[in-house]
Formats: structure tokens, sequence, C-alpha cells
């Protein structure tokens, strides 16, 4: 009830305004506390000088973004046009055995970044899952697999294998665990997948050319093996109407998303304050939620520039990928939260639906949750934080359903169904408003330090009740529903036409 409620103009109108002010008085404190501290000794190894002429350093205390365009940008712009440009001969000359070029393209260019021991460890972690795969039992595949997982992220194995990897540059320890990590996760689907094969197995061919796609290898999205195998052995390669103008569009999109976090990280410093915990209390409230908020916006857009930019390539490849991820600022479910949309789309066909089902029972949600969790905990790497991070963010998972639940109750459904659907909207929104609160404080635990987020949490809800706590609630309820509304309106799009879809 209330999907579809449509709530007046006048009202959304002020919502906007309201969130419009918030926003912008929260960005003018951060903006001031980043001018202020330009100089401060605490912050001098997260911010380097920038633009001189206009007076501003930049703030480089993300590794990954500024790793992307200096030490790895040539890197990228070399192997990926390499793979663009092949990809292109191979589709227009031989497109029957496209997979395969573009399986020795990656494996040469692996042997290239890496050497020639790195491509060995793949290859002996794809031929004992492939081994595994023979025997045609799931749960042999799920321990084989999430063995070889922890080889790579539990110690001393981890640092054993990449010990036999010599030579030493900045990128060897990222490249190393990314690509290793991701050809688990693509071996273990390959190998659940052939384990559900009625007619024989897939070929060690067909796995070699899924894991050695060279744009997904090092860095993901990891995309399941039925879809990528029935996709790359589409032999008539057709563009949609409009494909090329849409890739075309999305990849400039990428780069000026580029060019608007490299101007933002000059006058907004918000991934190096949080780490001055002293400097950082000294905020004010709503400085500090627009400064934990921003951090979460920031991490979905070097996500999604990053799948981004890999999705582009595997489009001209003629593949369809996983897409970007949502935007946590369209975000107030935790069943929808999620930075890496492959990975999402892995565990759940893989884990969590698998046990949950249709994630209506209560103890088979929990179960789920809980082993979906526990998987996620190994692929990020197991310590405390990651813990706390998994704990909290699966306790959130399934209090949605336990309060989904309870309003389910004979009372609570009886009075709903009283209510008009725009009164309806509006109290979900309200306890929308607090869940969002919650996936930004659950999430700044991984991005952050377990330090800021409980800072975060102690000033909001404890020294800013009620004021603060109130106040940043209805902002946030007001955003929640203009996120409704974003939805009512995908809503009747999608409606519309399936019933355009029905007459035709």
């Amino acid at each position: 009830m209330g999907v579809k409620a449509m709530l007046p103009s006048y009202e959304l109108g002020f919502y906007a305004l309201v969130v419009t002010c918030a926003v912008l008085y929260s960005g003018s404190g951060i903006f001031e506390a980043s001018r202020d501290s330009m100089n401060r000794k605490a912050f001098r190894d997260g911010i380097k000088p920038g633009w001189h002429y206009f007076g501003r350093k930049m703030d480089v205390a993300d590794f990954e973004w500024v790793m992307w365009f200096t030490s790895f940008r040539n890197i990228i712009i070399f192997a990926l046009s390499g793979h663009v440009l092949f990809g292109k001969i191979c589709s227009m000359t031989v497109p029957q055995h496209r997979a395969v070029m573009y399986m020795i393209y990656g494996a040469l260019a692996v042997l290239g970044s890496m050497g020639l021991v790195y491509l060995m460890i793949i290859l002996s972690h794809c031929l004992v899952l492939y081994s595994v795969a023979l025997a045609k039992q799931k749960w042999l595949c799920y321990v084989a697999g999430l063995c070889c997982l922890a080889s790579f992220k539990v110690e001393p194995f981890g640092s054993w294998q990449s010990g036999f990897v010599t030579g030493a540059f900045d990128l060897q320890d990222v490249l190393f665990y990314g690509g290793c990590t991701f050809t688990i996760m693509r071996c273990m689907s390959f190998a659940l997948e052939s384990s559900e094969r009625e007619e024989g197995i897939y070929s060690i061919f067909d796995l070699l050319k899924y894991n050695f796609y060279l744009p997904f290898f090092f860095f993901g999205p990891v995309m399941t093996f039925d879809q990528f195998h029935a996709q790359v052995s589409t032999r008539e390669l057709r563009r949609k109407d409009d494909e090329m103008k849409s890739i075309r569009v999305n990849a400039l999109l990428h780069v000026g998303a580029i060019v608007a976090v490299d101007i933002f990280f000059h006058f907004f410093y918000i991934l190096t304050l949080p780490s001055d915990l002293k400097f950082v209390n000294r905020l004010s409230d709503w400085s500090l939620a627009g400064l934990a908020y921003s951090n979460l916006v920031y991490d979905w857009v070097k996500a999604a520039v990053m799948f981004g930019v890999i999705n582009t390539i595997a489009r001209l490849d003629h593949l369809d990928p996983p897409q970007p991820p949502k935007c946590i600022t369209m975000l107030y479910i935790f069943a929808e939260t999620h930075f890496d949309r492959g990975i999402n789309d892995w565990l759940c066909k893989y884990v969590y639906d698998h046990i949950g089902e249709n994630h209506d029972n209560v103890l088979k949600e929990l179960v789920a949750s809980t082993a979906t969790f526990a998987v996620t905990t190994l692929w990020l790497g197991p310590c405390e934080v990651v813990y706390i991070w998994s704990l909290v963010n699966c306790f959130g998972l399934n209090f949605e359903l336990w309060v989904q639940k309870f309003f389910q109750l004979g009372p609570f459904a009886k009075l709903e169904a009283k209510l008009s659907g725009a009164m309806s909207r509006r109290i979900r929104a309200a306890f929308g408003a607090v869940n969002f609160w919650a996936i930004v404080l659950y999430n700044i635990l991984a991005l952050n330090s377990l330090e800021f987020a409980l800072l975060v949490t102690k000033r909001l809800l404890v020294m800013g009740f009620p004021v603060s706590t109130l106040s940043i609630w209805f902002i946030t309820y007001c955003g929640v529903q203009l996120i409704k509304e974003r939805e009512r309106i995908l809503a009747i799009e999608e409606e519309e036409k399936g019933d355009k879809a029905k007459v035709e």
C-alpha cells in the first residue's frame, strides 16, 4: 500500500526545498572546515599540492582513486585500448571464435603484467575447481571454492602464495589479490553451473575463456558463468537501436564524473577530515552528518566510475554486464544496498536466494543472510572492522523483515487499510528515514573507521538529541519522500510498458 500513492505537488516541492537547503548548509560547513584545515600538520599525508592558481590543495587520501589516475592510468589505457582494438578485429573477422581470442589476449596481458608464476597460480586454482566440478556435487563446489578463497584472504596462506611472485612494483599486491579473488568467484560460478547442467560438464576451455576476459579479470565485476557463456557463444552480433549512442553517452558521463570528483576533492576534504577525530568533533552536527553521508556518496561514485568504464568496454564486446550500483542517495532499504552489483548478483544467486527462497520466512531469512555475510566477510578479508560491518548489516537486513512481519499482523494491517494511500506513504517514509541513517552509520564503518562511526552516532543520537536528531530525521524523511516519488513514476512507466507490450 502507498507504492503508487500520489502526494500534492506543493508538498513535494516543500520536501525538495528542505533537502536542497539542508545540503547547501551542510556543504558550506564542510567547505569551511576544508579551507581552515588545508595546512594542518595532521592532514599533511592526505592533502597534497593541487591547483596553485586557485590556492587549493587536493584530497588524496583515497589510495584507489589516486592509483587509477597516476600509476595505473597508463596501464589501464594501454591494456583496455588494446583489448578494444583486438576485440573489434575479432568480432569482424572470426566472431565465432571471439571468446578464444579474448582469452588469449587476457592471458598474455596477465602474463606480461604479473609474470609466469602468477599465471601458474591462477591456472592451478582453475584446475583444482574444474576437477571438483567434475563430481557435480554442489556442496563440494562450495567447500572447495571457499577454501581456495580463504587461501588468499587468511594468513599465512595469502602471503605464502604472493611470495612466489617475484619482482616488486606499486600495484603488485592490488593486482595479485584482485585477480586471484575474482578468479575464485568465477571458478565457483563455473563449478556450480556445471553441477546443475544435465548433459555432461562444460570444458576447461569454457572456464579459461570465462576467467581470462581481461576487462573483468583484475577488478570485476563478476558476471555469472551462465550469462557470460550464453552471451559470448552468440555468433550473430547485432546492436540494439541507438546502442552505440548510449555507449558514447555513458562514456562521456564517466569522464564528466571523473572531472567532477577531481574538482570536488580540491574544495571538500571529505576523506581526510575523518582521520582527525579531534578536529571533526569541533564540527557542527549538520556538517558531521553531511561528512558521513558524503563519504558514502563518494564511494558509490568511485564504484560507478570503475564499473562503468569496464561495462562500457564489455558492451563494445556485445556483452550485457552487471550494471553499476544503485546510488546511495536513492536507497533506504538494506536489501538494495551494495556497491558491487556483480558480487551482489553472485551472492544472491548462489547463497542468499538459494537459502532464503522467497525471503518471506523469518528463520530462512536469518540463515540466508548470515550465510551471505559470512561469505562476504571472507571475500573482504576477515578483520575486526569487517566482522562488525557484517554483523550490523546482517542485523539491519533481518530487522527490516521483522518490522515488516510485525506490521502485517491483523491489528496493524486493518489500521493501515483504513488510511489513505498518501498517509500510508508518509508513515512508511518516516520509518524509511530511520533506515536510511542506519545504512549510513553501518557502512561508514568499512569506509572510514570504527571510531569515526561511533563519533557520528554519539553526536547525532545522544549529544544532538532532540534538536539535531529530529531535524536531521525530518530532512531525511523529506529525501525519502522524493525517492518514493521517483519510484512511483518508474512503477507507472513500467506498468504502461507492460500494458503496451500486451496490446502489441
